[in-house]
């Protein structure tokens, strides 16, 4: 169930060093080569202001072959992620996600209910990731290293490296086990997010699974198992991610945490209106907490489906007996409840005809993007807001396709009269200081 990720070759290109060696002036003709569309000005002062600001990306997903041969880190390939463009990009570090979910797709390509085995597969995903994670580490000493503090990451940044933030994303591979918490926050996990599509024993998710026999709310909230790892979490000084979570479940995390929540990956309800997104209360409710709203560039978030492909919905609805589209919900994953129901090969069948036809929904714009940012910042306050992208796993937009084109980000944003001080909040400042809070707040193990 998750997103259609790409598997494109790489190609070889400039070793990370002599990308950054290359110094501004490279990286500003390179950036005059893409044709950003903005003007001369505003090109030099984003590129100017990259070279001395700290910038953090809070979500790229790692893809299980990452640095494989044909995917190598240190070669600037198809994939929107390696550090030769992070350090095109003068990106300074990124939260690199440490993902695990059941595969359901068997070997034909048909899709199966889970098993028993769904955990241990979903924990061997976990594993790969945070082995590829840790052999950028080994293999390229000299320019990436892991940010298990504020002060690493600014030091790392200092050193001329690119700093990695370790985040996992779904309780789903933990099981009933609150022990791997502990175990995952000394392996460097410093963000942990409860949940994906589909519900698990922690939390109602936004995106229940009718495939996997879920509900809506049908813990109503956190379980008493989610309930106990927010304080788990909180003493670990180990940030809640509270993005994919159920409205329900986001207010019981902010009713418990004694921490500021960041939302690591999510965009406003008011621009798209989709239990996925974020409501305006949410966005409050992590204001409150002294937390941070990190904005996603994943367009099916940013703008509603264009006619021609929810008319393409609507009859691929009607085939499968399934009434007309009230809201998108449901148009943008198979969610109807009578799919709970379905045999494997109709359900198969129906996702990947829904998921063919959203690939073919124009991009969204990087202003439509910013849009979000501005929308977020009038309802929360500029120290509350952020930046993510989803890249390998279905982030991407028009003008910031890659982590390469960061700065078209910062153009944008100065276009709409953002300060640099301000900018400089929204790519690091907001969340450095929101993860000095949570690691403030911990309690040492002697004391829990």
């Amino acid at each position: 169930m998750t997103k259609t990720r790409s598997r494109k070759a790489l190609y070889i290109g400039l070793p990370l060093a002599l990308a950054v060696a290359l110094g501004s002036a490279a990286g500003y003709l390179y950036w005059q080569q893409k044709d950003a569309g903005y003007p001369h000005k505003i090109v030099e002062q984003a590129t100017a202001l990259h070279e001395h600001m700290l910038s953090f990306d809070s979500h790229v997903t790692v893809p299980l072959d990452l640095g494989s041969a044909g995917n190598e880190l240190d070669k600037d390939g198809a994939g929107q992620f390696d550090l030769v463009k992070a350090g095109r990009g003068r990106l300074s570090g990124a939260a690199l996600t440490v993902f695990g979910w059941p595969e359901i797709w068997n070997g034909e390509n048909a899709p199966h209910r889970p098993t028993p085995g769904f955990v241990d597969a979903a924990r061997h995903e976990q594993e790969v990731r945070y082995k590829i994670i840790t052999g950028m580490v080994r293999d390229f000493p000299n320019q990436v290293g892991i940010a298990y503090t504020p002060a690493d990451f600014r030091r790392l940044n200092g050193e001329g490296k690119f700093a990695i933030f370790i985040s996992m994303l779904n309780a789903y591979p933990l099981g009933h086990d609150l022990s791997q918490l502990d175990l995952w926050a000394a392996r460097g996990m410093r963000m942990f997010g409860f949940s994906y599509t589909g519900n698990n024993d922690w939390a109602d998710s936004s995106r229940p699974l009718p495939f996997f026999n879920d509900t809506a709310d049908a813990l109503g909230g956190l379980s008493p198992l989610g309930e106990q790892a927010v304080a788990r979490l909180n003493d670990l000084g180990v940030i809640i991610d509270v993005s994919q979570m159920s409205t329900l479940a986001l207010e019981d995390v902010a009713r418990l945490s004694r921490a500021p929540l960041v939302a690591s990956h999510s965009a406003p309800r008011a621009l798209v209106d989709i239990p996925r997104n974020l409501s305006d209360k949410e966005m409050q409710l992590i204001r409150d907490s002294g937390g941070v709203i990190q904005v996603v560039g994943f367009g099916q978030y940013l703008k509603p489906l264009s006619k021609p492909v929810l008319d393409k919905l609507d009859a691929l609805r009607a085939r499968f007996d399934l009434q007309p589209l009230q809201g998108l919900a449901n148009a943008l994953m198979p969610g109807d409840a009578v799919i709970a129901i379905w045999p494997e090969a109709r359900f198969g069948e129906y996702a990947g005809s829904l998921y063919g036809i959203l690939e073919e929904e124009p991009k969204a714009t990087l202003k439509q993007y910013v849009d979000a940012i501005d929308y977020t910042v009038k309802k929360v306050g500029i120290d509350h807001v952020g930046i993510s992208s989803d890249f390998n796993d279905g982030g991407g937009l028009e003008g910031w396709k890659d982590v390469s084109e960061i700065r078209n980000v910062t153009a944008e944003l100065l276009t709409r009269g953002y300060s640099e001080t301000d900018i400089a909040k929204l790519w690091a400042g907001n969340f450095l200081r929101t993860w000095e809070q949570v690691q403030k707040s911990a309690r040492p193990v002697a004391n829990r």
